[in-house]
């Protein structure tokens, strides 16, 4: 049954969450389609600039992504702090960003007199505006519908672009974060798409390694899409600086080392590619011992991540705070990720 997304989405447990979105035609999103021998790879660079733009927009962070064929994968992080700190004004600024600017705002932001009653209505307004910048769900929608709007006009015609809803995770924990966010830089190895995290574009890891996420460089982009925006980075890694902090919910940047990721994004690879996990080399990445994850288990993780778990993710006890915290009787025994990584 469709749950609606205030039941699935919990600030006070986490601000990290796995947004999955696919395309409903047999035509692709990206890629080439092989009835038609058309190539629509340059849509790729659509989508990861409409990223770049939201997340300067938005109070959301981007920790991972990857732009598949006929889908794609985000890891968000929900920046309340961001938010609360943002003016009035900042917020107006960032909303007129995406849609035009109501008469009564415009007012109010040139100082023009307008009447109590007025200036309580343009409260409300900037409210709910303030809410919406921190909504994964309009986050989405603005993605999403930008998206569809410019494939219907480039394939001349009308209709729906993707499927129903996007779906969505809650990562609850370190462990949930780390295996999500590499299953997600690991889709176009598993696709077998590209051979090596160093090549596969399109994705996080990628954009980390080479720094490249757009054509031209500046902090000020100009990008393929025409849209002028201050170029936001991907959400910065902490490593041992939050070690003090108890939940990720507390935390400002992803609680590991880079390095430390991209080696274990790499070695996690390699062996997924050489179809290798049989043979898996004694010497583990310095995340996985930290973390006392278990190699093979990982390795099933990383390759089926998001198949296997729905709804939220992460140990008993943070699953049924969850649920309570979203009016949930229950969450299914399935989604606790440490009993099958111990």
């Amino acid at each position: 049954m469709t749950q609606s997304r205030q039941s699935q989405v919990s600030l006070a447990d986490t601000p990290y969450y796995h947004c999955i979105s696919r395309c409903v035609r047999r035509a692709y999103l990206c890629g080439e389609d092989k009835y038609t021998g058309q190539s629509f790879e340059h849509r790729r660079q659509w989508m990861v600039e409409r990223l770049h733009q939201l997340a300067s927009i938005f109070s959301i962070n981007i920790c991972a992504y990857a732009i598949m064929s006929n889908h794609y994968h985000l890891v968000l992080h929900i920046d309340e702090q961001d938010n609360y700190l943002l003016s009035n004004e900042q917020v107006c600024q960032r909303w007129g960003g995406l849609y035009s600017m109501p008469t009564l705002i415009d007012r109010w932001l040139k100082g023009q007199t307008i009447s109590a009653e007025e200036k309580k209505t343009v409260l409300n307004i900037i409210n709910r505006w303030r809410d919406r910048l921190a909504d994964i769900s309009w986050f989405m929608r603005c993605l999403n519908e930008f998206i569809a709007r410019k494939a219907n006009s480039e394939d001349d015609c009308t209709g729906r672009f993707w499927e129903g809803r996007f779906k969505s995770q809650a990562l609850l924990d370190e462990d949930a974060l780390l295996t999500c966010m590499a299953y997600v830089d690991l889709n176009p190895i598993r696709a077998k798409m590209t051979k090596s995290v160093e090549t596969s574009e399109y994705t996080s890891a990628y954009e980390r390694i080479h720094g490249v996420a757009f054509k031209d460089e500046g902090k000020l982009t100009t990008s393929l899409l025409g849209l002028n925006f201050q170029k936001k980075p991907l959400f910065g890694f902490v490593g041992d600086e939050q070690e003090s902090q108890s939940s990720l919910s507390s935390q400002q940047g992803i609680p590991f080392s880079l390095l430390d990721y991209i080696k274990l994004v790499d070695w996690s690879a390699r062996i997924l590619r050489e179809d290798k996990k049989g043979a898996i080399p004694s010497q583990h990445p310095k995340l996985l011992n930290a973390l006392g994850l278990d190699s093979e288990h990982w390795l099933s993780l990383a390759s089926s991540f998001g198949k296997d778990y729905q709804g939220a993710v992460g140990s008993l006890e943070e699953l049924a705070l969850f649920a309570e915290h979203t009016g949930k009787r229950w969450i299914a025994r399935k989604n606790e990720l440490h009993r099958n990584m111990h």
